[in-house]
C-alpha cells in the first residue's frame, strides 16, 4: 500500500475540491460529446454515405467497424497521455487532449463522402477516428485522477462520479444535435444537416479549453515533485508490477463502455434496420436514458463512500444481468413506450457499476503511477467495448436473434462483477488535507 501524508500535501476544501470536479466534468462532456457523435453517426450515416457497398449489413458492418477502430486506438493515447500525466502533469495533458479531440471532430464534419473522393472518404474518416481515439484515451484516466486527488478521502465517491456524468451529458447533447438536424428533409440532412453537430465541435473547444486552463494542479502530483518521487517510465512500471491490477480495471469498466455501446450504438441500428422503428423514437430513447443515467451516478457516487465502490460495481453487474433479456423482449415489441423503457432500464443499470469506475480504478494504483494506470486499465477493456456492437450485429447477421445480443449483456455483465470484487480487495490508500 502506497500512501501519500496528509501533512505533505496542500490543503483541499470541499468547495474546491467540487469546484475542480465540476470543471472536469464539463470538459469531460465536451470530449464525450464529439466522441459519442461518431458512434450515432455510424448507424444512420457513415454506413451509408461512406461505405456505400451496396449491402446495408455489409455497411453497417464497415461502419461499426471504423467505430471500433476509435477504441483500439485508445490506449496509445492513454500510454502516450499517461506518460505525460505522471511525467509532466494532469492539467497539461488534459489540455491537449480536449485541443486534439476537438480539432478532429470539426475536420470529420468537413470531410467529402464517398460519392465525391471515393474510397479515400472511408479512408480518411477511419484515420480522423484513430486520431479521436487517441486523444480520448488520456481523457478520461485524467480527469477522473484530478477529480479524485483534489477531493477529501472520505467523499472521493461523488467526485469521482461527476466527471462519470459526463459520459450521459456527451450522450444528451450528440443525440440531441443529431435529433434536431433528423428533422430536416432526407435530402438535405444527408447533404450537409448532419455535419452541422460536428462543426459545433469548434466553438465547443474553446468553452473546454477556457475550463481546462482554470483547473489547478492535482495537490499530490505537486508533492510528487516536491519529493522527485514521480516515475521515470511510468507506463513500464504499471505493465510490470501492476499487471494484475491492469486486468482487474479493465474488467471492472466493461460493462459500463461496451453495455453502453450495446445499448445505444447497437440498438440505434438493430431499432432502425432491422425492426424498422423510426430513427426519432431510437434517438429520443437514448436522450430519456441519459438524463436517468445522470441520477444514477450521482446517486451510487454517493453510495460507493458508505458501501465501498467494489460492492456496488458487484451489485450494478448483477441488475444488468438480470434486466438483459427482458431488454430485448421489450424491444422486439416494436412498442415505443416498451422500446422507450428497454433502453432506459437497461442503461440505467448498466450505470451502477460505471458510477464507481472512476473511485475503483484510481484506488487500484498509487499517486505516481495513477494516470497511466487508470488511463491503461479503462482503454484497455475499451478496445474490447469498442468491438461490442461489431459483435452484436454479426451475431444478429448470423441468425443468432436478440437472444444472443442478450447473452452477450449478460457475459459483459459476469466480468465487471469479477472486476469489482477483485478490485474492492486491492485498493490502495492516500491522504489529501481538508482545510
Amino acid at each position: 500500500m502506497t500512501s501519500t501524508d496528509s501533512h505533505q500535501a496542500p490543503r483541499v476544501t470541499d468547495a474546491e475540491a467540487g469546484r475542480i470536479a465540476f470543471a472536469a466534468f464539463v470538459g469531460t462532456a465536451l470530449e464525450w460529446y464529439d466522441y459519442f457523435l461518431y458512434g450515432t453517426a455510424a448507424s444512420i450515416v457513415f454506413n451509408r454515405l461512406y461505405f456505400a457497398t451496396g449491402d446495408p449489413v455489409v455497411a453497417t458492418l464497415a461502419a461499426f467497424a471504423s467505430f471500433a477502430v476509435g477504441f483500439v486506438a485508445r490506449p496509445v493515447g492513454a500510454v502516450i497521455f499517461g506518460h505525460v500525466g505522471d511525467r509532466i502533469g494532469r492539467k497539461r495533458s488534459l489540455i491537449i487532449t480536449v485541443t486534439m479531440i476537438g480539432v478532429v471532430t470539426g475536420l470529420i464534419g468537413l470531410l467529402p463522402d464517398y460519392t465525391a473522393i471515393g474510397v479515400a472518404a472511408p479512408v480518411l474518416l477511419t484515420l480522423l477516428r484513430v486520431l479521436q481515439g487517441v486523444a480520448v484515451g488520456g481523457e478520461w484516466g485524467g480527469a477522473v485522477t484530478l477529480a479524485v486527488e483534489h477531493a477529501p478521502p472520505e467523499h472521493r465517491g461523488r467526485y469521482a462520479a461527476l466527471p462519470q456524468v459526463g459520459s450521459p451529458i456527451g450522450t444528451l447533447l450528440s443525440s440531441g444535435a443529431f435529433t434536431l438536424v433528423s428533422l430536416m428533409p432526407p435530402e438535405t440532412f444527408d447533404a450537409w444537416g448532419w455535419r452541422l453537430p460536428f462543426l459545433a465541435a469548434i466553438p465547443l473547444l474553446f468553452v473546454a479549453l477556457y475550463l481546462r486552463r482554470r483547473v489547478e494542479e492535482s495537490p499530490l502530483f505537486t508533492v510528487l515533485l516536491e519529493q522527485h518521487e514521480r516515475a521515470s517510465l511510468p507506463v513500464v512500471e504499471v505493465l510490470r508490477d501492476s499487471l494484475g491490477r491492469v486486468l482487474t480495471g479493465l474488467c471492472a469498466s466493461l460493462l459500463g463502455v461496451g453495455g453502453f455501446y450495446l445499448l445505444t450504438t447497437f440498438v440505434i441500428s438493430y431499432g432502425t434496420e432491422t425492426l424498422g422503428l423510426p430513427r426519432s423514437l431510437m434517438l429520443s430513447a437514448t436522450l430519456v436514458a441519459a438524463v436517468v443515467e445522470i441520477a444514477v451516478l450521482l446517486v451510487f457516487g454517493r453510495l460507493a463512500e458508505r458501501l465501498g465502490p467494489g460492492t456496488v460495481c458487484v451489485a450494478g453487474s448483477v441488475a444488468s444481468a438480470v434486466v438483459a433479456f427482458p431488454v430485448f423482449w421489450m424491444l422486439d415489441t416494436r412498442s415505443a413506450p416498451l422500446v422507450v423503457l428497454a433502453v432506459t432500464l437497461g442503461v440505467a443499470c448498466l450505470s451502477v457499476p460505471y458510477a464507481v469506475s472512476g473511485s475503483l480504478l484510481t484506488e487500484l494504483f498509487p499517486p505516481h503511477l495513477r494516470y497511466s494506470g487508470v488511463s491503461i486499465s479503462f482503454n484497455l477493456g475499451g478496445v474490447v467495448s469498442g468491438f461490442v456492437p461489431l459483435a452484436a450485429t454479426s451475431l444478429m447477421a448470423a441468425g443468432g436473434g436478440s437472444w444472443a445480443v442478450a447473452l452477450l449483456l449478460v457475459g459483459l455483465s459476469a466480468l465487471t462483477a469479477v472486476g469489482g470484487l477483485v478490485g474492492g480487495r486491492l485498493r490502495v490508500r492516500d491522504e489529501v488535507s481538508v482545510a
